[in-house]
């Protein structure tokens, strides 16, 4: 496996110039799959807080970079969608959502909005014990007593202890935002569901 990451290969979603160098930094395996942008990149190219790999390790080494409400120490993090990054020093907060283009983009909220993270069920399964096992898109899973209300499509919005405080329900009428393809960043509702099947 490379070490290294051309810029021209990377993909669509990641806020970086592609022609400006030959290299970028690698994410490291984790959350939101090849789609995680380092959160080296978010914090020099996108934000510009810092100018170097140096400076950020600095940054990150002293507690200064919350990702989902904890402190992170990788650079090389990855960083997806509908997380929340947290700057506590300075008062910012931000959630990364899609830009109209379909790259990762920073949306700045208020902290009191920073307290949980919205999640795309992706597959819900029983488990052992009589419990249903909820997985969501960046990979997380949870285990709810009863999970009859919930179905794959849906999301929910956790907090920093795995707890839900929303269900939204993917059905007709429903508010959506498009996460990839052409209309990526686009928001609107639910017309029709068609079954595939």
């Amino acid at each position: 496996m490379s070490r290294h990451q051309k810029r021209l290969s990377v993909p669509d979603s990641w806020p970086v110039e592609r022609k400006t160098a030959t290299y970028t930094v690698k994410a490291r395996a984790g959350p939101h799959g090849e789609e995680g942008v380092p959160l080296l990149i978010v914090l020099r190219d996108v934000l510009g807080y810092v100018d170097s790999k140096k400076e950020a390790m600095y940054a990150t080494n002293e507690g200064n970079v919350l990702v989902n409400g904890e402190p992170v120490s990788d650079v090389r993090r990855p960083i997806g969608m509908f997380d929340i990054l947290g700057f506590e020093e300075r008062e910012e907060f931000y959630r990364v959502f899609p830009d109209e283009g379909g790259r990762l983009a920073l949306t700045p909220i208020e902290e009191g909005d920073a307290d949980g993270k919205l999640g795309k069920i992706a597959d819900k399964r029983q488990v052992p014990g009589g419990e249903t096992q909820l997985q969501l898109h960046d990979g997380r899973n949870l285990r709810v007593d009863d999970g009859t209300q919930y179905s794959p499509g849906d999301s929910v919005v956790i907090d920093w202890d795995n707890e839900i405080l929303a269900h939204f329900v993917y059905e007709e009428g429903a508010l959506i935002t498009a996460v990839q393809g052409q209309h990526a960043g686009d928001i609107g509702r639910v017309e029709e569901i068609l079954s595939l099947i």
